[in-house]
């Protein structure tokens, strides 16, 4: 078959969710309408709690990096998809693909680790509520919100350079909506068994130590929540973590979704349908989740409103 190494690789072609023509308006409306809630609602958040004073807490600090990364990790994807389907091309260059991965993998991993960082939050909360500000002081929120960014990037650069040693065959159609690291792999013509490896290895370890921080962490506040006597301090407890909860249910849930239909399902209709949930609804629903039944943050919505109607009543005069 014929080979060509990857830095005379112009393009690939992304085959998006269906090659329908007319179901194309269609899918451009959805995801557009998706990303721009995902992308309002993130934005909010992270106004809300920079305008209020009050939500200059730990747990607040790491949710609105976890907004910031929700927009920047649907950002990597859906722009291109829409810009696509606009311009009814399908082509993705070989520079922009692998851009496009290191994003994806960054800010999904990022995502993973301040998930995980969270969970440690609300332990510490409910576990040692007296020693709270002791322990989440500012110096040691910063060490692990730079911890979550370097070993993200370290893990992205480690797969984009393993990507960059492979050489690709002359059919270069990428079954998806965006470049995915596991079809572009697929597509290779030279021995893929140590980027396979690489994979394995890294995104076992990366994912596994994540979810046994977050097991951890809940089995303490379980534990300690069930050794209250009363009911309502049982559901104050439980409501501090509860919207943390919902949202590693959705995103490991989701998660494992696109493991499994990658490995185990040839339909790559199917792993991209999982992929959609996975990188535009779970960022598009974290907003709701977290403001919904947080009164602190009603409260910080108002005052943002508020402030806006100021600052838009002294743009007129």
């Amino acid at each position: 078959m014929e080979t060509e190494n990857q830095t005379y690789v112009l393009e690939f072609v992304l085959l998006w969710l269906s090659e329908d023509t007319g179901v194309q308006p269609l899918l451009f409306g959805l995801f557009l309408s998706m990303y721009l809630v995902t992308f309002t609602g993130n934005l909010l958040i992270i106004l809300a709690i920079i305008t209020d004073s009050h939500l200059h807490t730990p747990m607040y600090f790491f949710l609105s990096n976890l907004s910031f990364t929700d927009i920047c990790f649907t950002s990597t994807t859906v722009p291109k998809m829409l810009l696509n389907i606009q311009k009814e091309s399908k082509i993705i260059t070989f520079e922009s693909c692998l851009s496009q991965i290191f994003l994806y993998l960054l800010f999904g991993q990022i995502d993973n680790t301040l998930l995980t960082v969270m969970a440690y939050d609300r332990f510490v909360a409910i576990c040692h509520p007296l020693h709270y500000t002791v322990i989440m002081n500012p110096r040691l929120c910063g060490i692990l919100l730079l911890a979550s960014w370097l070993s993200s990037v370290l893990y992205s650069l480690l797969q984009c350079l393993m990507v960059l040693r492979l050489s690709f065959c002359t059919n270069l159609e990428i079954p998806h909506f965006f470049c995915e690291l596991n079809q572009v792999i697929r597509l290779a013509c030279s021995d893929t068994f140590l980027n396979d490896l690489v994979i394995y290895f890294a995104s076992g370890l990366l994912g596994f130590i994540p979810i046994i921080g977050i097991l951890f962490s809940y089995s303490k506040i379980i534990s300690s929540i069930l050794r209250i006597s009363t009911t309502e301090g049982k559901h104050k407890a439980f409501s501090t973590c509860g919207a943390h909860l919902s949202v590693v249910i959705l995103f490991y849930g989701t998660g494992l979704g696109v493991h499994i239909s990658s490995t185990a399902s040839h339909n790559s209709r199917t792993n991209a349908i999982a992929s959609v949930m996975y990188i535009v609804v779970v960022p598009m629903l974290n907003p709701f989740i977290y403001s919904l039944r947080n009164n602190d943050m009603k409260q910080a919505f108002k005052k943002l409103k508020n402030i806006l109607s100021i600052k838009g009543l002294f743009s007129q005069v």
